[in-house]
């Protein structure tokens, strides 16, 4: 089972996600995009990456740019889960 993160272990795993930062005990990222075709589009290969975790994200999409928060809600915070999901979404964007 997965075990919310403890304040120390976030810090150390946060070292691998440099474009991540923590906002109200959320994993968060802004993308920018060069329209919103390309923001939606992103969007749309996010929400196959989550739904194959059965992990889905708060977010939101104003023309070109999609905010992105991630935690874990039966545990109250950020877990593995959102650092996995968080790397596979960079990882897709080849960042």
């Amino acid at each position: 089972m997965t075990m919310r993160f403890s304040e120390a272990q976030l810090k150390d795993v946060m070292a691998e996600l440099p474009d991540w930062t923590v906002r109200e005990e959320k994993l968060y990222r802004q993308y920018k995009f060069p329209d919103f075709v390309a923001a939606f589009g992103f969007m749309t290969q996010v929400a196959l990456l989550a739904e194959k975790m059965d992990h889905h994200p708060e977010w939101s999409n104003v023309y070109n740019r999609v905010d992105i928060s991630l935690t874990t809600h039966d545990l109250g915070g950020i877990s593995m889960r959102d650092i996995t999901l968080a790397k596979q979404i960079d990882d897709h964007l080849g960042k």
